[in-house]
C-alpha cells in the first residue's frame, strides 16, 4: 500500500510536466518563452570559430597568456593554428601603426581565415571525410 501511496503522486506529476509544453489551441500551455526559444538560430561553424579565436585573440593582446593548451581554450587545431597567425600578425601590426589598426585586422584576418576553414563544411561534412 506504501508503494502505491508513493507511486501515484510521481506518476501524476511525470504526466503533468510531460504535458505542460504542448502548446495545444486554447491549452494556454504556449508561453512567450516557448516562442523565442524555439526562433533562436544556431550559429553557424564560422560563426562560433569566429567568436572563439576573436575571444583568445583579444586576451593574448591584452597581455593575457591563456593557462593549458589549445583544447583547454575550447579550440580545435586549426581555429588554434589561426589564433596564432592571426596574433602574431596583430602585435607586429600594433608595433608599427598602433592598437586600432591592429584590432580592425585581427577581426578581419579572424572572419576571413574562419570562413575559409569551414567554408566546405566542418568535421562530418565536406572535403573533412
Amino acid at each position: 500500500m506504501l508503494v502505491l501511496a508513493l507511486t501515484l503522486p510521481t506518476a501524476a506529476l511525470v504526466t503533468a510536466c510531460g504535458n505542460s509544453g504542448t502548446g495545444e489551441a486554447g491549452s494556454g500551455a504556449a508561453t512567450g518563452a516557448d516562442a523565442s526559444a524555439s526562433a533562436r538560430r544556431t550559429p553557424s561553424d564560422t560563426e562560433l570559430c569566429t567568436s572563439a579565436v576573436g575571444y583568445w585573440a583579444r586576451e593574448m593582446l591584452d597581455g593575457r597568456e591563456p593557462y593549458g593548451d589549445y583544447q583547454s581554450m575550447g579550440l580545435s587545431n586549426r581555429q588554434y593554428d589561426i589564433l596564432r597567425e592571426v596574433v602574431d600578425t596583430a602585435r607586429v601590426t600594433e608595433r608599427e601603426q598602433g592598437a586600432r589598426t591592429a584590432e580592425e585586422l585581427t577581426d578581419r584576418r579572424i572572419r576571413e581565415a574562419c570562413a575559409g576553414q569551414y567554408r566546405d563544411g566542418g568535421p562530418s561534412d565536406g572535403p573533412w571525410q
